[in-house]
């Protein structure tokens, strides 16, 4: 029998979570009572994210079966997990967003009314973790007590999301101690939903990977809480990531005045001059993001650093520019594709300290993915744990498989990812994957304008995808998934971020690695050439490389772009560049139609771009 089974046990509970907590803040000792006494679990603990607690929660994971050491020498304080095979990515169906006017979900989020809501999870989540821990978890996203920073607390069943939200976040009791009674503090609740004794009190077995069948992603916006059942996996389970980090903390950013994005972060330094620059860039998934994060430029006179490569926060500053954060303190990367000729940076940060889910393992206990090497191993076990070898004809690591390794680690970390209060941002980037169309870096007329790209950032689909080849797969600021509220009320508030900036706000860059010629061949050589586009950005700004303006934005004049030590034949220099009105004025009307899904919210400011560009595309 579990302690909340015990008749008059609300009492009893609050004792042993107030026996056993490392603070008197009574807001938090009141939530955690409250969320005890409904999920019923057998013990709480509370994280402090010390080394000791690291070893000890490990220990009992591999001891379990839930956690596989991997070799002391080759990848020392490394493991490697495996889920189960229906819980491997995010659910975006089962992921809502509950305000309490649907119109301010928008049409892109699955809303549902918080109160409808709340009277679905609770029968689930009624004695969810009996027979299990209840980890409490308090974080900083960001430097605690940072000037863009921001505190939660994350209550969970999963030792594996404890331990991945001790690399991801600024986890333990600085964090909580940061927590004060009155203050803003977002409340995050998660379990997978398995609990080990039934409401009979009849005793089950546990498995390597617990999850259930039945799974939610809930957003209370108003509330600043989450809510997340039946998954232990990646975003689902670390709800500082995704649910935080943007579904929620963009409403925050939208009340305060702030913007949370789904954008890297980096530092480029001139070394002649030793001025240092910083940019952030969105783009949606497989369109080079984290190789852009990582980059190691082929042109003399730069230094790149890393700052994030998934989540920038913003805010202006007291110099009245837009500042920003990483607000994460780890890398939770896609594994396949990850190697040492796409990545190599990525590759050194993985030494060690890394967590490692659904890719495959060495004979010698290594781990291996599908790019990470051109010489592939004879034999493997696959993430599955079966016995592979290259003429088994599936891959062995699972498509989404993931590492979670601390930032610390990468060898290219700026110093800049420490600053309490973030860096000034220069420019920002948006970029898709296009075969068409987007020319290879474009510069935003103004800041209206830059919105407008933003807001129609889209990639175009490939036969590995739902839908027509070619079909355009809109993904606004890469935030499609993530926005908390309406997606055209977003686009106002960068709008009004833009004005109250004005002259100091950073300039937008469009930018395309992707486009090809007519025999399908790609046009630029990408990775480390694209610092080739950064250094003519940044060379834009500082009135030293000449535009030519084009309907769509300003272009790169004939010889600006240095190209010295690769060959771009002037073919495709010209094709790279080229704008066909025709095809423009064709995407404008599909433009049209994908506004029109969000009504008389799209600014009229975007309303007016969009007939501005038509106009200058028809002269």
């Amino acid at each position: 029998m579990t302690l909340a089974q015990v008749p008059g046990t609300h009492g009893l509970i609050e004792q042993r979570v107030t026996a056993e907590a490392t603070t008197q803040n009574p807001e938090i000792l009141s939530w955690v009572t409250e969320m005890a006494t409904l999920l019923q679990p057998d013990s709480v603990y509370w994280c402090n994210g010390t080394q000791d607690e690291w070893n000890l929660i490990t220990e009992g994971m591999v001891a379990a079966g839930s956690l596989i050491p991997l070799d002391k020498d080759k990848r020392p304080g490394s493991f490697l997990a495996r889920s189960h095979p229906d819980d491997v990515a995010r659910v975006e169906d089962r992921t809502f967003i509950c305000s309490e006017k649907e119109e301010d979900a928008g049409p892109t989020n699955n809303w549902r009314a918080p109160a409808e809501m709340r009277a679905e999870l609770e029968p689930l989540l009624n004695g969810a973790m009996r027979g299990r821990t209840m980890y409490v978890v308090p974080f900083s996203m960001g430097p605690v007590g940072g000037a863009i920073s921001q505190l939660g607390v994350q209550l969970t069943d999963s030792p594996y999301a404890v331990l991945n939200m001790r690399i991801m976040t600024r986890m333990g009791q600085e964090a909580l101690d940061g927590i004060l009674p009155g203050s803003e503090w977002v409340r995050t609740v998660h379990t997978v939903g398995a609990p080990l004794v039934t409401k009979d009190g009849i005793q089950l077995e546990d498995v390597a990977w617990p999850c259930s069948d039945t799974k939610y992603i809930t957003h209370f916006p108003e509330t600043l809480e989450v809510f997340s059942y039946g998954s232990g996996y990646g975003g689902n389970a670390l709800l500082s990531k995704k649910c935080f980090a943007l579904r929620i903390a963009s409403v925050m950013g939208r009340n305060e005045g702030w913007l949370a994005e789904h954008m890297l972060l980096l530092k480029l330094t001139n070394e002649d001059t030793n001025k240092a620059y910083h940019i952030t860039a969105a783009f949606p998934s497989a369109c080079g993001k984290t190789n852009l994060a990582m980059l190691q430029p082929t042109i003399p006179g730069w230094k790149v650093e890393t700052i994030g490569d998934d989540i920038s926060w913003l805010r202006k500053g007291a110099d009245g520019r837009l500042n920003a954060i990483n607000p994460e303190a780890g890398f939770f990367g896609v594994a396949p594709g990850t190697g040492e000729t796409t990545n190599p940076v990525a590759m050194e940060t993985l030494w060690g300290h890394t967590i490692f889910t659904n890719v495959a393992l060495t004979d010698d206990g290594d781990v291996w993915w599908e790019g990470m090497t051109e010489e592939v191993p004879a034999h493997l076990t696959d993430w599955l744990g079966n016995d592979w070898t290259p003429e088994s004809g599936r891959p062995a690591a699972h498509p989404n498989s993931r590492f979670t390794v601390p930032i610390t680690q990468t060898p290219t970390l700026a110093d800049d990812w420490f600053e309490q209060d973030g860096v000034p941002l220069d420019a920002i980037l948006f970029g898709g994957r296009r075969a068409t169309n987007v020319p290879l870096v474009a510069e935003s007329l103004n800041w209206e304008h830059g919105v407008f790209m933003g807001a129609t950032i889209s990639s175009e689909k490939t036969a590995a995808q739902e839908g027509t080849v070619g079909e355009l797969r809109r993904d606004p600021f890469a935030m499609l998934p993530f926005c908390g509220y309406n997606m055209a009320d977003y686009w106002g508030h960068w709008l009004e971020i833009g004005e109250d900036l004005g002259e100091a706000a950073p300039h937008i860059f469009q930018v395309n690695w992707f486009r090809k010629g007519a025999d399908g061949r790609f046009l630029w050589p990408g990775f480390g050439d694209n610092s080739r586009v950064l250094d003519w950005v940044i060379r834009r700004l500082e009135g030293e490389k000449e535009g030519v303006q084009t309907a769509i934005g300003t272009v790169p004049a004939p010889g600006e772009l240095n190209l010295d030590g690769i060959e771009v034949p002037e073919a495709d220099l010209q094709e790279l560049f080229r704008i066909d009105a025709d095809s423009w004025l064709a995407e404008c009307d599909l433009t049209e139609d994908f506004f029109g899904q969000f009504g008389d919210r799209v600014p009229a400011k975007l309303t007016q771009q969009l007939a501005d560009l038509r106009g200058r595309l028809r002269a």
